[in-house]
């Protein structure tokens, strides 16, 4: 009996929070989403900087498997306001990205080169927060689920880290380029091979 309430209860609370959740990453997805057909709707004005559009791509299918494997927290049974500030946090770190990516404003810059090469420190600090933060979350789902894909997350964690620290690091067109077609043909592989159904 006790055990059914406690089951009920981090239900409901699992839901709550994951309404809250997709309240906030819609807001990231909203603002990928407008930002993008900027291309479409100006475009004379609004040239595409490929390195800039990888990464658009790459954060909008950051979210949406955040969003998908956010379902193992259904089978957490106790809830503390430290993971749920976590998980908010990480929804946050999105919307971030997703306002680094497309600003306000952007007439104070030759076109999003010339913005994404002024800004690119900021964008990949917020970055390395994130795939930190993701290290963070995906242990807090236990040793059971962390083990669930073996040596390959580790890895990809690692390699994401480090790239967005050499980011920070060295201040290349050329890394930039590479580092985003990788990270972006990682994500891709990724949710294609591991994340095809839920777990």
């Amino acid at each position: 009996m006790v055990a059914d309430a406690l089951t009920q209860s981090s239900h409901e609370i699992f839901v709550h929070i994951r309404i809250i959740i997709g309240m906030v990453l819609g807001l990231s997805v909203a603002r990928l989403v407008s930002g993008a057909t900027r291309f479409i709707q100006h475009p004379g004005k609004e040239k595409i900087y490929p390195v800039h559009f990888a990464w658009v791509i790459c954060i909008f299918l950051f979210i949406i498997h955040f969003w998908w494997f956010e379902f193992a927290l259904s089978q957490t049974r106790v809830w503390t306001f430290s993971l749920y500030f976590l998980l908010i946090s990480y929804s946050i770190v999105f919307v971030m990205l997703a306002a680094m990516l497309f600003p306000d404003e952007i007439r104070e810059y030759r076109g999003f080169q010339d913005y994404f090469s002024q800004r690119r420190g900021w964008f990949y600090a917020l970055l390395l927060v994130l795939f930190v933060i993701d290290v963070i979350d995906t242990l807090v789902k236990g040793e059971k689920y962390y083990h669930h894909y073996g040596i390959a997350y580790p890895i990809r964690q690692a390699l994401l880290i480090a790239g967005a620290a050499g980011g920070l690091a060295f201040r290349s067109p050329r890394y930039d380029a590479v580092y985003a077609f990788c990270a972006l043909t990682a994500q891709a592989v990724w949710i294609a091979v591991l994340f095809n159904v839920l777990d």
